[in-house]
């Protein structure tokens, strides 16, 4: 029998019902009651937020796995309308905290995305607030996630300019958005406990005067205002570069700051070229640690410094470039963990290119000035009937080459290769992985017992409040080693 050929239009016919038979078991969809979606988590949870203020986005991930497609009849916030959150669903807003008809194919899924912008409580802590978000199946089967944020009141300042005396409340935090100056002629008094915490790009700018009067267990603390984590383990506070910084504007005199945190900005503090005849800046009991500049800036100006630790910059750690300058019993630290081109712990300078600025003090007295490398101390210096540079280092822990026979150096520790400790390996606790610190000098350590005691007696207890003095000799830097 002779072969024949089917119509190309009957061949044809059968390819598409074979394609629509395809597609149709591919459509497929069940309202078996023991098919469920997966969540990508069962629990969402903002870090504490501030009230009034949209939170960043969060992403779940609605997966099918199954070989037949789920229809989601309502997607709805326990609280509806009346709930903080907000939410998308494959593109689609709740509207009122309700949607309707949703797909997830079978292999596949679907997005999710989630905002809350939480009201004022009326608490001068955190309050914890909470919602469910509940997905109804065709099959009636009813799964839910868990949502939660914690709100905290805060005054919100937008370009505030202070033109005369102000006191800041310690009631609930500051959210600062475009910076705060305060004017010429005016002072800002911030009192125990105070929180300040500056946008991105906003800082504090003194052209008057700063009273910020922290004390043990209370400090005033500076920072950036997102209260999120950049990793799970790691909150973006521990991360530089959030905000601006502090600066003292060269008709700023008389500011002091005791027990303040300044941490995470752009740089610590900055102090611009102002007269030698009052001091400009005297700060105890503080920290500026995780900068992304420059710690301290001290430009052609009058400070004093105690008890206080500088650490971790992308920048130089303290940086100074004339002036008159007095460290007592401070860590400067320069550990910066995210890049290795960091800067020096300590640079001194009176002259940058052919511009002179007399470097009349930089008295370094029983301090730690360390970091990672043979030599973190550099400078660039004129010396000569006509350059004034006068610096000292009495009683220190210094890692950089030692110097011998020079009088600018008395009772120095150095920070060497033949020592069996050394750089971080002198503190109680460095752990990077959570950027966690604890430059209190460990038991075998080499800054322990080294300080002169006549200058330890102006400061007899070390910035975390414990004596210094009670040993008969006491130990360098702004922490004293106790047994734990």
């Amino acid at each position: 029998m002779q072969r024949k050929h089917l119509p190309v239009c009957v061949s044809l016919a059968c390819a598409l019902s074979f394609l629509a038979l395809s597609c149709d078991d591919y459509d497929k969809w069940t309202s078996s009651p023991h098919a469920m979606l997966e969540m990508s988590a069962d629990t969402l949870a903002w870090d504490t937020l501030i009230s009034t203020v949209p939170s960043t986005t969060k992403v779940l991930t609605v997966y099918n796995h199954g070989d037949r497609g789920l229809r989601i009849s309502k997607v709805h916030l326990g609280k509806k309308a009346l709930s903080p959150f907000r939410v998308n669903v494959d593109g689609q807003s709740l509207y009122q905290g309700e949607g309707e008809d949703f797909e997830v194919r079978r292999k596949d899924s679907i997005v999710v995305r989630l905002e809350c912008t939480l009201p004022e409580t009326g608490q001068s802590g955190p309050v914890r607030m909470e919602d469910e978000l509940l997905f109804t199946l065709e099959s009636g089967v009813q799964q839910r996630v868990l949502l939660s944020a914690d709100a905290q009141d805060a005054y919100v300042i937008r370009g505030l300019v202070l033109q005369q005396d102000s006191v800041f409340h310690t009631d609930k935090p500051y959210v600062i958005y475009d910076s705060l100056r305060v004017d010429s002629g005016a002072r800002l008094t911030l009192l125990p406990g105070t929180t300040l915490m500056f946008h991105d790009k906003a800082g504090l700018d003194v052209y008057g005067t700063l009273k910020a009067e922290g004390e043990l267990g209370k400090p005033v603390i500076f920072r950036g205002d997102r209260t999120d984590r950049m990793f799970p383990y790691l909150p973006y506070d521990n991360t530089p570069g959030r905000w601006e910084g502090i600066r003292f504007r060269s008709s700023s005199m008389g500011n002091t700051m005791t027990y303040c945190d300044v941490h995470s900005g752009k740089y610590g503090v900055v102090c611009d070229s102002t007269s030698l005849e009052t001091l400009q800046l005297s700060m105890e009991n503080s920290i500026v640690h995780n900068i992304s500049g420059d710690g301290l800036r001290l430009t052609g100006t009058s400070a004093v410094f105690a008890n206080t630790q500088v650490s971790n910059t992308l920048g130089t750690t303290v940086y100074i470039y004339g002036g008159a300058y007095q460290f007592v019993h401070c860590t400067i630290a320069q550990f910066y963990p995210f890049e290795a081109e960091r800067g020096d712990a300590l640079f001194l300078s009176n002259h940058v290119d052919s511009v002179y600025n007399h470097l009349y003090m930089a008295h370094f007295i029983n301090s730690v000035i360390t970091g990672y490398g043979d030599d973190v101390i550099m400078g660039s210096i004129l010396e000569g009937q006509d350059y004034r540079c006068d610096y000292l280092f009495d009683h220190c822990y210094l890692n950089t080459p030692a110097v011998e026979d020079d009088e600018r150096y008395v009772g120095v520790v150095w920070d060497d290769k033949e020592q069996p400790l050394r750089h971080e390996k002198n503190f109680r606790l460095f752990d990077t992985d959570n950027f966690l610190y604890d430059f209190t000098p460990d038991s075998l350590s080499t800054i322990r017992n080294m300080a002169m005691p006549e200058a330890a007696a102006l400061y007899p207890n070390d910035r975390l409040g414990r004596c210094r003095t009670c040993d008969s000799i006491p130990d360098a830097g702004c922490y004293e080693f106790v047994s734990q």
